[in-house]
């Protein structure tokens, strides 16, 4: 028998929703969901949970032109989703003592517990689902005709259903035990997170991975790569400030840096306690003397970035900049202290993510030179262009042979341009560029696109011609060990062109350490 949860905050629910989220990792649109419905109803928000939300939010339509009756968008994916969870349920979920659900009329999750003898279908029901694309959200229906949203009936129901969830009690205990681990199996599977006896669990660990706009209070907010991003939390002190309307180079997410937490402040971040890798973002205030700009940040008590300078460590304003630090834990109470403080001038901060991270090793960046993210062969998620200054994205893609991943070539950034790619300090990289001569023809092919490839001033390719080497439409790489980053961690990628434009279409960063 299935019974509805006692409790939105329930540590069986929040455990439960974090490993079908990490199941969904292959599936980033239906991931991205599952999240946003997810955390509004963690929240309390679950009136926030509408269509029209949902397609604004996740899928980015647009807030002025997004007519449901036209655009089937929400209802599509909360179909996929519903699919999904059904069959999850029925394989690798088919012993979970929770399950997740969304109910048919409704885009409110449901979490039901169950005992060892029930079934998992059960939490799913049968019938036509009103999702499908072709059928009107349920919900509206019910607001439209003056009667309580599906998910308002929902909550009442599971107010009169509370006298069952005290029996259930019991068994939601167990659940707990149970689920908690389930979950630390699937996070050291999954992410390299180990247990440590050492290091307390806090009551609400944070889910990973964890993106926080800082200073920002509004809706969450959906990057270029499909990645979910909050609102401003954990934080104590400063001042929330919006950012100027101003262009910001050197980012394909410039929403990362609209606003700004600012003066001395700091975040206490629960954590699960394991290996992380720390991703800090700053662009540098305007109407500041950049020489004049630096500040402090500590992690767990000790220093992180000392005389800390946002226009030097970028090489301008309105820079984006991204430090990255990788064996990160939380200290032993269980959090990650981050404290930003005053050296010279006030401290700032525009964005933080924190990653599970793998011991003593950076993860792999894999760049393609595209306005969307690529799936590989293999199953590595290639992130759409980014950290780029200069140069110009191709628009039709075209069809490459030589490689098991065509897709990963078929576009270019081509012109005179330099990637600044964020790295932890301390390690040594292989770099793999990706190239495909995508524009000259056979006739003549040689020597019309000449090219020198830097990074950090050393000399990578000098007259370099893709043509000479592999013809036109051919896949090719070159790869480059035990590059070392410069001292604002960054491994600066300049093409510099000799004959007609230098081109490149994917960029792969590999930590060499062990």
């Amino acid at each position: 028998m299935l019974l509805p949860s006692s409790s939105r905050s329930n540590e069986t629910e929040r455990a439960e929703w974090e490993l079908v989220l990490a199941a969904l990792s292959r599936t980033p649109r239906l991931s991205n969901l599952l999240r946003y419905i997810g955390d509004l109803y963690f929240n309390n928000r679950i009136n926030e949970i509408t269509e029209f939300n949902i397609a604004i939010e996740v899928f980015g339509r647009s807030k002025t032109v997004f007519d449901s009756s036209k655009d089937s968008i929400a209802r599509v994916e909360a179909y996929r989703l519903r699919k999904k969870l059904k069959e999850y349920y029925e394989t690798d979920g088919k012993d979970h003592p929770t399950v997740i659900s969304l109910p048919a009329g409704s885009y409110v999750p449901t979490f039901l517990h169950r005992g060892d003898a029930d079934q998992p279908q059960s939490a799913f029901g049968s019938g036509a689902d009103p999702f499908q694309p072709e059928s009107a959200s349920a919900a509206e229906s019910d607001e439209a005709k003056g009667e309580p949203s599906t998910a308002r009936r929902i909550s009442r129901r599971r107010i009169a259903l509370f006298t069952l969830a005290i029996a259930a009690s019991l068994i939601a205990v167990v659940a707990v035990l149970i689920s908690l681990t389930h979950r630390g199996a699937a996070v050291s599977n999954h992410s390299t997170i180990e247990n440590r006896s050492a290091v307390a669990l806090p009551a609400d660990p944070a889910h990973i991975p964890l993106r926080i706009l800082a200073g920002y209070s509004g809706t969450p907010r959906i990057d270029s790569a499909g990645d979910y991003w909050e609102a401003d939390h954990y934080f104590l002190g400063g001042i929330a400030r919006p950012r100027p309307n101003q262009a910001v180079s050197r980012t394909s997410d410039p929403m990362l840096f609209e606003h700004w937490r600012v003066n001395d402040f700091s975040y206490d971040i629960p954590l699960v306690s394991g290996t992380y890798e720390l991703h800090l973002f700053f662009v540098a205030p305007q109407g500041e003397d950049a020489n004049l700009v630096s500040f402090n940040v500590d992690m767990n008590g000790k220093p992180l970035l000392q005389g800390f300078n946002i226009s030097s460590d970028a090489l301008g304003n309105d820079v984006a900049d991204e430090r990255v630090f990788r064996d990160v834990s939380p200290d032993k109470d269980g959090y990650l202290h981050l404290k930003f403080h005053a050296e010279r001038t006030t401290p700032s901060i525009n964005a933080i993510e924190i990653l599970p991270g793998q011991p003593h090793r950076q993860l792999p960046i894999r760049l393609v030179t595209q306005r969307a993210s690529v799936t590989d062969s293999s199953g590595n998620v290639w992130h759409p262009d980014n950290y780029f200054q200069n140069g110009r994205l191709s628009d039709l893609p075209q069809k490459v042979s030589g490689t098991p991943d065509p897709n990963i070539y078929s576009q270019e950034r081509y012109g005179h341009f330099m990637y600044s790619i964020p790295v932890d300090t301390r390690g040594h990289y292989t770099v793999v560029l990706h190239f495909a001569e995508l524009y000259w023809d056979p006739d003549p092919g040689v020597g019309r696109r000449v090219f020198r490839v830097y990074c950090n001033g050393s000399t990578l390719l000098d007259d370099f011609d893709i043509f000479k080497e592999v013809g036109n439409l051919h896949a090719m790489t070159k790869t480059f060990r035990h590059l070392r980053p410069s001292s604002e961690g960054k491994l600066d990628i300049t093409f510099d062109p000799i004959v007609n434009n230098a081109t490149v279409s994917a960029i792969e960063v590999i930590d060499e350490s062990e």
